[in-house]
C-alpha cells in the first residue's frame, strides 16, 4: 500500500531515486498548459531519475522521461510517496 507525505514540497528538493506524486502547479499559464500536455496534472506520480543541483532534472512521468529546469521545479509542489 502506498501513503503520501501530508505536507507537499517543491519538486526540486526530491533526491533521484525518489517517487511522489503531484500536488500543484504554482507556474505561469502558458508554463502550467505546456506541464499539464506533458501530463504533469495533480494525482499523477513522478519519480525523480536525476536531480543535480545546477541542472535540469529528469523526471520519469507516465512512462515518459522528461527533463525540467530548476527554476521551474521550485514552482511544482509534490508529496513524497511511502509504500507501506
Amino acid at each position: 500500500m502506498e501513503e503520501c507525505w501530508p505536507i507537499p514540497i517543491p519538486l526540486h528538493r526530491l533526491r533521484a531515486g525518489t517517487t511522489c506524486t503531484l500536488y500543484a502547479l504554482h507556474t505561469a499559464p502558458a508554463m502550467k498548459r505546456r506541464l499539464q500536455d506533458l501530463g504533469l496534472v495533480p494525482g499523477t506520480n513522478i519519480q525523480c531519475l536525476r536531480n543535480p543541483k545546477r541542472c535540469p532534472m529528469l523526471l520519469q512521468v507516465r512512462g515518459t522521461w522528461i527533463a525540467l529546469r530548476q527554476q521551474d521545479a521550485r514552482l511544482i509542489l509534490v508529496q513524497i510517496t511511502i509504500s507501506t
